[in-house]
């Protein structure tokens, strides 16, 4: 009887203690693909996720959101569920409520088919996060926190020329466009050009190092954003 009575006190002193909850919402990136090793995957405490739910600990509870060619709000011709718009609110709605919501997505809109401006890029992935801010999907009906994520630094490979031919000049102008687009919609950005570099075998996907700096620098973030 004492263990039982044990027992029962610790599940109520855990179940008190207040936990946030932050969904990572992305592509590809986000779901942890290994750089120019179609399919594979890295493991959940390397994706930047998985190692931001180590770096936040047990008052956290982070939720990877990743889907390979997700776009910010675009339609894939060749592949379907794929525009970040189409999905984010259902996804909102099922996870509620959050606390905090991370939007990393663009990388996918540097593909030729697309054919966009780097402005539209970023004012994309901006869309995204209005949608956050107006969502009521926050505790007590509020709207969770968002943080948008710029992108890294494009990486140099030949494996980009066959369909994101123009993405190393238009990631150049992205830092420019992502602050404008934050800043026309209110929300914080942070900055990953400054963190981390994509790899050179593909040019679009991080390798460890890159997971771990975007980890650290988004754990930074959130202690800011939800002190």
């Amino acid at each position: 009887m004492r263990a039982t009575v044990r027992t029962l006190q610790s599940k109520r002193t855990l179940r008190d203690i207040p936990v946030k909850t932050i969904l990572c919402f992305g592509d590809s990136n986000t779901w942890g693909a290994v750089p120019g090793a179609t399919g594979e995957r890295f493991p959940l405490d390397v994706r930047w996720p998985g190692a931001l739910q180590n770096e936040l600990g047990s008052g956290y509870r982070v939720l990877e959101e990743g889907l390979n060619g997700r776009t910010t709000v675009h339609d894939n011709p060749l592949t379907p569920y794929r525009s970040g718009r189409d999905y984010l609110l259902p996804c909102l709605q099922s996870h509620k409520p959050l606390d905090l919501v991370v939007i990393f997505l663009g990388t996918n809109d540097l593909a030729d088919r697309y054919a966009l401006p780097p402005l539209d890029i970023a004012r994309g992935a901006a869309v995204l996060a209005n949608i956050v801010a107006t969502s009521q999907t926050g505790p007590g009906g509020v709207a969770p926190a968002v943080l948008l994520l710029g992108l890294p630094r494009i990486g140099r490979s030949d494996a980009l020329l066959d369909t994101m031919s123009g993405a190393a000049a238009k990631g150049a102008e992205l830092p420019r466009c992502f602050a404008i687009a934050a800043a026309e919609i209110g929300v914080p950005l942070l900055e990953l050009s400054e963190v981390t570099a994509y790899s050179d075998v593909d040019g679009i996907h991080l390798e460890a190092d890159g997971h771990r700096a975007i980890a650290s620098a988004v754990a930074e973030s959130v202690c800011e954003l939800l002190a």
